[in-house]
C-alpha cells in the first residue's frame, strides 16, 4: 500500500455519528427531500467545499485531485422509504401508497407525520384496520396490505370532511418516525440508516479532506442522491471523465449472508448482476492490508445507484460497499464499528491511484 496515505482519525467517527443523528431526525421520503438537501448543502459549504444541485434536486460535490483527466465517483443517498396519502376514508382514516419497497408489517404501530402541500404537519399512527384483538379475533392472522393498513390521526376527526378541513389531501407525504437510539455499547438503532449512515460517512470524508488538506491522486466527484429508493437517483450527472463509480450503501444482513453489523460489506453481486471483478479485488486488497473487518457478499434482492447508472448507459467500472445494517427496510441497526471500517476503506480508496484491471 502507498505509504503516504493519511491515517484516519477517530475524530472523524465522532463527526460521522453526530451528523448521522441529525440526518436521521430530518424526514426525507423520496420525492420530499428539499429540507435534508438544504441541510447538507449548508454543511458542505461550511467545510469550504462547493456543491451544486442537479435538476433532480441531488447534490454534486467536486473534489480536485492531481489528475483531473480521470476521476472516481462516490454516491450515497438521503431519500428514504415513506408513503403518500392515497385515500381518506369515510370515518377519517388515511389509506397509504408506499414510497419504496417494504413490508406493511414493518410499519405497523409506527408513529408518523403527514405533511400537507402547504407545509402543515399532523401526527398519527399506522395501524391495522379494526386492530383491537378484543373486538376482532382475526387480528393475528389478518393480511397487512394497502387495503388493511391505515393512519389514525392525532386529531379530532370522525368523518372524511373533518380531515379535508384540516388541509390533508391525496398525495400528501407521510414520513415514519425514526426512533433513533445510540447505545452505550456502540449500536445505532433507527429507521432510515439506509442510507443516511453512508451519507454521513461521505461527509466524514469531506471534512477530513478539509481538516487535513488531503491531496488526492485523482479528482473525486461525490453525489448525494435523492431518488435511490425509487430506482433512479444515481443514474445521471456523472462527469465525462469519471471512470470508476462506487455506491456507498447498506450491506444487507440475513440468513446465508456473511455481512454483520460491525463490518464494511463489499458487494460481489446484487439483483442487477455482478459488480466489476477487478474493482472488487482492489477493494478487498485494500481492506485486507488495512486490517479491516470486512465481508464479501451477494445481496439477492437489491439494486444500487451505481447499477442504475450502468442501466442508463454509463461506461464505468462499478462497485458497491457499505456498513453492515440489520433488518433492512424495517427498524434497522448497525454498530459504530461498521461506520469506522467503511470510512477507513473509502479513505484508502480515494487516496490510491486508479488501477488497471
Amino acid at each position: 500500500m502507498h505509504q503516504s496515505l493519511l491515517t484516519p482519525s477517530k475524530d472523524a467517527l465522532v463527526y460521522i455519528e453526530q451528523l448521522l443523528e441529525k440526518l436521521l431526525h430530518i424526514p426525507s421520503p423520496s420525492g420530499n427531500t428539499e429540507r435534508i438537501i438544504r441541510f447538507l448543502e449548508h454543511e458542505i459549504n461550511a467545510m469550504g467545499h462547493s456543491c451544486r444541485r442537479t435538476n433532480k434536486g441531488a447534490l454534486l460535490v467536486q473534489i480536485p485531485g492531481i489528475d483531473q483527466t480521470r476521476q472516481k465517483a462516490l454516491t450515497a443517498h438521503v431519500d428514504t422509504l415513506g408513503a403518500m396519502v392515497r385515500d381518506i376514508t369515510s370515518d377519517g382514516r388515511l389509506k397509504l401508497s408506499m414510497i419504496g419497497g417494504y413490508a406493511w408489517a414493518t410499519i405497523e404501530g409506527e408513529y408518523c407525520t403527514v405533511e400537507t402541500l402547504n407545509g402543515q404537519t399532523f401526527s398519527g399512527t399506522v395501524i391495522l384496520h379494526n386492530t383491537s384483538i378484543h373486538v376482532n379475533k382475526d387480528v393475528i392472522d389478518a393480511q397487512r396490505t394497502d387495503q388493511s393498513m391505515e393512519i389514525v390521526l392525532d386529531a379530532a376527526v370522525r368523518h372524511r370532511q373533518d380531515v379535508v378541513e384540516l388541509g390533508i389531501q391525496i398525495g400528501d407525504f407521510v414520513s415514519f418516525d425514526p426512533r433513533v437510539q445510540f447505545t452505550e455499547t456502540g449500536f445505532i438503532k433507527s429507521r432510515h440508516l439506509d442510507d443516511k449512515a453512508s451519507t454521513a460517512i461521505l461527509l466524514g470524508l469531506l471534512k477530513t479532506f478539509s481538516d487535513h488538506s488531503v491531496s488526492l491522486p485523482h479528482s473525486v466527484q461525490l453525489l448525494i442522491s435523492n431518488n435511490e429508493e425509487i430506482g433512479y437517483g444515481g443514474n445521471s450527472n456523472l462527469h465525462p471523465s469519471v471512470t470508476e463509480y462506487v455506491a456507498v450503501d447498506m450491506g444487507a444482513i440475513g440468513d446465508s449472508q456473511a455481512t454483520d453489523e460491525y463490518c464494511v460489506s463489499i458487494c460481489a453481486k446484487d439483483s442487477s448482476g455482478p459488480y466489476h471483478l477487478g474493482l472488487r479485488r482492489h477493494l478487498v486488497e485494500l481492506a485486507r492490508q488495512l486490517g479491516l473487518h470486512y465481508k464479501v457478499d451477494i445481496y439477492p434482492f437489491y439494486n444500487s445507484d451505481v447499477s442504475a447508472a450502468l442501466k442508463a448507459g454509463h461506461d464505468v467500472v462499478h462497485g458497491l460497499v457499505g456498513p453492515g445494517i440489520a433488518n433492512s427496510h424495517a427498524y434497522e441497526r448497525t454498530h459504530r464499528d461498521a461506520l469506522w471500517n467503511t470510512f477507513q476503506l473509502l479513505m484508502a480508496y480515494v487516496q490510491t491511484p486508479l488501477q488497471t484491471y
